[in-house]
């Protein structure tokens, strides 16, 4: 896809196949190599990839090789989860395994809503509806995340 970074490009190459096999439940990307796969004028620094909690255990087994162990999440009083950061020569892998934000004094699950496939070179990506990716970012509240939703209501009705 034109649109990706060779780099990214080569981090999705390696690691969807291995997502498909190795977890167990729904998977998706999020963040801003979801928003880039549906079409958003921004780039990725990583890919960040929502799980269940036994699904990112298994994966911490599987590439237990690559973990960054050192890397501490940031913003830890904002995001919770089951957290491990995997070094991948494209970029950089963050799983998130039940993925919680606190807010409204207390901590709700990130529940990622409608999942439309993305298609990378052949390859079916899960990601986040423009729609729920736009609410995703919104309740994220960040600047970065208030950036990223404002490009993706710039999509409209388009879509890959």
């Amino acid at each position: 896809m034109s649109h990706l970074s060779p780099a990214l490009y080569a981090t999705l190459a390696e690691i969807v196949p291995e997502l498909h096999v190795h977890c167990v439940d729904p998977w998706c990307l999020i963040g801003s190599a979801a928003a880039l796969l549906l079409g958003a004028q921004t780039g990725a620094a990583d890919v960040d990839v929502l799980t269940s909690r036994a699904d990112a255990e298994a994966l911490m087994a599987h590439w237990a090789s690559r973990r960054e162990p050192a890397f501490t999440p940031p913003e830890a009083d904002r995001f919770r989860s089951h957290f491990a950061r995997f070094h991948f020569p494209g970029a950089p892998v963050e799983v998130m395994g039940a993925l919680e934000l606190h807010a409204d004094d207390r901590w709700r699950p990130v529940l990622p809503g409608k999942l439309v496939l993305a298609g990378v070179n052949g390859l079916a990506v899960p990601v986040p509806s423009v729609e729920d990716q736009i609410r995703l970012c919104e309740s994220f509240g960040r600047p970065k995340d208030l950036r990223r939703a404002a490009l993706l209501k710039q999509l409209g009705g388009e879509r890959p």
